[in-house]
């Protein structure tokens, strides 16, 4: 059973809005408040996205939990299954844009993600190239930081959405949005039951452990585009830098077996 014409009007009521205020705010017509509150008409899923950002709320709650009751605190999602919506752009030809995240817009993202009209303001383009398939939804992230050289700062990260979280293979770079810290872009792997483990491609950086119920959204990494071109001096650099790396790495891999 749905409450979400219920929960429309008891929402709006509990704010304070009128049904032509509440119709301003998402974009809508007044008569069309009234329809949906006396159950004559159905709101679009992106309607209900534009009332659950608005309220707050996630889409399981607008939906399947009568609100006059109280609202019940969400079960913790430790997969990517909870109710949700990914906003998308689409062109003239019904064909799905990439949606750019330049740095300048990273903190909008992550209070912005589920916002249809946040998402329809980023930049956006078409990529036509056959490794990039058309029934699956693509973004592009901008990272900063040398956190994962040899990808360099200022890069723009081609993303796939992941709508399951179990699906994220061990080991592989995923964009990841997170409640506590925003978005960042690591390795990932399963610890614990309900945490992951996010490593940096650069040793210097310690991994750590994000809970799950942290997660918001996760996209994995295909490719990068870069506008910065390094120099003969600075290939050196790199090489010299992943070496020591490398290094490292095996030292603490030593480390680790001989404490075992």
């Amino acid at each position: 059973m749905s409450y979400l014409n219920q929960n429309i009007k008891h929402l709006r009521k509990q704010k304070g809005y009128t049904q032509a205020e509440l119709a301003e705010r998402i974009g809508v017509t007044r008569s069309i408040i009234g329809a949906y509150e006396e159950q004559r008409a159905e709101p679009k899923i992106e309607t209900i996205q534009k009332l659950a950002y608005l309220f707050e709320l996630s889409l399981d709650q607008m939906i399947n939990q009568d609100l006059r009751k109280g609202i019940d605190a969400p079960s913790v999602d430790v997969v990517g299954k909870t109710l949700r919506i990914l906003p998308i752009v689409i062109d003239q030809q019904d064909q799905e844009q990439i949606s750019i995240v330049p740095v300048s817009a990273r903190a909008g993202y992550t209070h912005g993600y589920a916002d249809p009209d946040y998402i329809r303001d980023l930049p956006k383009f078409t990529l036509p190239i056959p490794e990039l398939y058309p029934d699956k939804s693509y973004r592009l992230f901008q990272i900063e930081g040398d956190s994962m050289l040899p990808i360099p700062d200022g890069s723009y990260v081609i993303c796939e959405y992941v709508d399951n979280w179990q699906e994220m293979k061990e080991g592989e770079s995923h964009i990841l949005i997170t409640q506590s810290q925003g978005l960042v872009y690591k390795r990932v792997w399963r610890e614990e039951e309900g945490e992951l483990l996010l490593k940096s491609d650069n040793v210097l950086y310690e991994p750590y452990t994000l809970p799950v119920h942290e997660l918001v959204e996760a996209w994995r990494s295909l490719a990068y585009i870069s506008f910065t071109l390094p120099d003969q001096e600075e290939r050196q650099e790199s090489d010299i830098q992943q070496l020591s790396q490398i290094v490292m790495q095996l030292k603490a891999d030593v480390d680790s077996l001989k404490k075992k």
